[in-house]
């Protein structure tokens, strides 16, 4: 069977690999800014016309504006006490990525659950595009399934794939030695 060669990876194409260091200090940065509940400083991390995409759920946010109003401020709103943590961070030129948690306590409305007074735990990963110091591109997936979960609806009915996993797991899982 002949199937065409797909082109893989053709955004990092064109990688500056000499950008490494000066990409993680930025994503340092505005990790310690959201740490810091900074909405309205994120300009200094994030260019004016950067993309959020963001899984189902989330959605697409084009600008930082649009990042900011349709995003930060009404997810600070519904998860306060936020504190993110990214565990993992791989770095290569222009490009980083991330794996994490944010813990937060759920004061106000989500997803149409008002506010518990719950701790969650919210679970992410993030690749992020930085050009001239500024994040250009933010590629997001947030478990929302499992903020649900936590808030008590399973949006899976019982039928997630979890059910045929051998035994539970929690999170967060101790790396293998």
């Amino acid at each position: 069977m002949n199937k065409p060669q797909v082109q893989q990876a053709p955004f990092t194409l064109n990688n500056d690999v000499t950008k490494t260091e000066s990409t993680r200090a930025v994503i340092d940065a505005m990790v310690n800014g959201l740490n810091d509940h900074d909405i309205s400083g994120m300009g200094r991390f994030f260019d004016e016309n950067f993309r959020w995409i963001g899984n189902t759920g989330c959605g697409f946010k084009n600008g930082l504006q649009e990042f900011q109003e349709n995003w930060q401020r009404p997810f600070q709103a519904a998860f306060s006490e936020k504190v993110c943590t990214d565990e993992v961070r791989i770095a290569e030129g222009e490009w980083m990525a991330a794996f994490g948690r944010q813990n937060a306590k759920h004061t106000g409305e989500f997803m149409g659950i008002a506010a518990t007074g719950l701790e969650v735990e919210i679970r992410y990963m993030d690749f992020w595009k930085v050009v001239d110091g500024k994040i250009v591109d933010n590629w997001v997936m947030v478990d929302f399934p499992y903020v649900l979960k936590q808030l008590g609806k399973d949006i899976f009915n019982g039928e997630g794939w979890e059910k045929r996993d051998s035994q539970a797991v929690q999170h967060p899982v101790t790396p293998l030695k």
